[in-house]
């Protein structure tokens, strides 16, 4: 529970400290003292969104500190999940808003992040203020409302676990699908390119080689007369140069026998005859390496498939090669999505039947909940003066969503006999209020929550009706801590706990205190509540009447 509330600076509350107590804690005021402040620091300390005008003016911030204990296993598990201790059983949260528009939180005196502040706050506190009244006028809230007295429900757990995997599912086929046009646009590509590439079969670095080939058969008629002029120049025609040699190496040998010392350029200029032969020959090959007119086609035409090929593609033959490979890997992978399409379609199919199924077993069991609910929150209307007030459940199915197929109306009846019809066609305020208080009481049965706060939940109500209000909110006290900011006597002196919220103001500034009363002081602030600060005698007297009767046993 909240055991005190600490208050700097925050609009006209220069300080104070709250204490609190467990069962039903009422806070009354004249109109304007700062009622609706508390509420705001409240809010702000359980890390809801703040405002800078919130800071008394002249002051650089404000701060406004709570102090819960003990605590729910709740809370604990969401201090674990951000990884904070409890200390002896109490949580400390505080919070920080600057002047300049800045806010800084803190939990057990470290800081923390606002986001751990508002986890917190859903386990510690239930703030229902005026504009709560509108969860009644907006039939889209109604299913959840029905579903928090239904409490944990291990089949919408189910159901909305298999309606998450049903999205997912979804959300792949439905990307696949998208894609599949371009895939199928893409799948030409590919097939053209396997087909063309594949079918010329180019090998490495083949268009450097053809190149080579080509430019030696483009020259080898040319080379080929050379080679033969040189070689009839060297060793086959007419007065070649080898049959000189023959004749002048004879002449020599004649020579060495009338000179002896000549012996040697004998065996020299046979050396050169020989060397002569040899080279001869070895053009003589060039002779022989042209292709046939045939053959010299069939290289051309090669040549031109595979630079005609690499010039489209940007690339050359071993880039040819690349994109064959690449371009059936991507074709499988295609070939593959396509088989995950067909399996993506069976598997929504599969979800859809079961996520069906889950709702329409969810569907029957709200009805019964809806039932239960009706029944006791029509006890609840009957005890806050309202008897013939009868509150039902219109559960009509449609599309499935992710809190099922259900959507849930109340409706209410005046009179019996009379049609149910919208809440908001018929409710005045202050019957909103009472009815907000039924579902209120009926769902704190089952409400883990153990702060429940309301901010003038007495608005548009008076005498009886105001009274078991004030009963009602002292019942909930004795399992839940009860925080109300009032205006009604009827709901203080049902308090166990009453503080005073004053304003003071001079003629520079305005302050405002926050007391607790005692019985004394009780007596005297019901009696201005009833009456106005002139305070008879009589008046007085009825006060402590009321008072006695509030606390007589009942």
């Amino acid at each position: 529970m909240l055991k005190e509330l600490s208050i700097e600076n925050l609009a006209v509350i220069e300080s104070a400290v709250i204490p609190l107590t467990n069962g039903f804690n009422a806070f009354t005021g004249e109109t304007g003292a700062g009622k609706s402040i508390l509420i705001h620091g409240i809010q702000a300390v359980l890390g809801q969104r703040t405002s800078k005008d919130l800071v008394r003016t002249g002051c650089s911030k404000a701060v406004i500190t709570a102090l819960f204990s003990p605590l729910k296993q709740e809370t604990r598990a969401v201090l674990a999940e951000y990884g904070y201790d409890a200390e002896d059983d109490e949580l400390l949260l505080t919070r920080e808003i600057s002047a300049d528009g800045g806010s800084i939180s803190r939990v057990n005196r470290k800081s923390a992040p606002a986001a751990l502040l508002r986890a917190l706050g859903e386990t510690l506190v239930n703030i229902h203020g005026q504009h709560d009244n509108q969860i009644l006028l907006r039939p889209e809230r109604h299913l959840d409302v029905l579903d928090s007295f239904g409490g944990e429900s291990p089949l919408r757990t189910l159901y909305t676990a298999e309606f998450q995997q049903l999205q997912s599912c979804a959300r792949a086929l439905n990307q696949l699908k998208k894609a599949e046009q371009e895939k199928m646009q893409r799948l030409r590509v590919l097939q053209e390119t396997i087909e063309e590439i594949g079918e010329l079969d180019p090998q490495p670095q083949e268009d450097t080689l053809l190149d080579a080939q080509y430019h030696a058969a483009a020259h080898a008629e040319s080379i080929a007369d050379l080679a033969g002029g040189i070689c009839r120049m060297l060793t086959d025609g007419e007065d070649n140069l080898s049959d000189a040699l023959a004749i002048a190496l004879d002449q020599l040998y004649r020579l060495a026998a009338a000179a002896p010392e000549s012996e040697a350029l004998c065996e020299r200029l046979k050396a050169v005859n020989i060397e002569l032969r040899d080279i001869s020959d070895e053009i003589s090959a060039y002779t022989a390496d042209q292709l046939s007119p045939a053959e010299f086609a069939k290289l051309n035409d090669r040549r031109n498939a595979i630079h005609s090929a690499a010039l489209r593609y940007h690339t050359d033959a071993d880039g040819l090669r690349q994109i064959y490979a690449d371009a059936v890997e991507e074709l499988e992978a295609i070939e593959s999505d396509s088989n995950t399409l067909r399996q993506l379609t069976e598997e929504r199919t599969e979800r859809l039947h079961r996520v069906t199924e889950l709702a329409k077993q969810l569907s029957a069991s709200r009805a019964q909940i809806a039932d239960e609910f009706s029944r006791r929150v029509g006890e609840e209307l009957a005890y806050l003066n309202m008897p013939r007030v009868q509150l039902s459940v219109n559960l009509t199915q449609g599309k499935l969503t992710p809190s099922g197929m259900d959507h849930a109306e109340f409706l209410i009846s005046a009179n019996p006999g009379s049609p149910p019809m919208p809440i908001a066609q018929i409710a005045s305020g202050g019957e909103l209020s009472r009815i907000m208080l039924a579902l209120k009481a009926v769902l704190a049965e089952r409400d883990a929550i153990p702060t429940l706060i309301f901010d003038e939940i007495d608005t548009g109500v008076s005498g009886k009706a105001a009274q078991k209000i004030g009963k009602k909110l002292r019942a909930l006290s004795q399992h839940h801590q009860v925080i109300c900011v009032t205006h009604l006597a009827q709901l203080a002196t049902q308090a166990a706990h009453h503080l005073l919220i004053e304003k003071h103001s001079t003629d520079t500034s305005t302050t405002t205190e926050v007391s607790v009363l005692d019985r004394e002081a009780r007596i005297e602030e019901i009696a201005r509540i009833m009456g106005g600060d002139d305070h008879s005698a009589l008046l007085l007297q009825t006060a402590e009447a009321a008072l006695d009767a509030a606390e007589a046993p009942s």
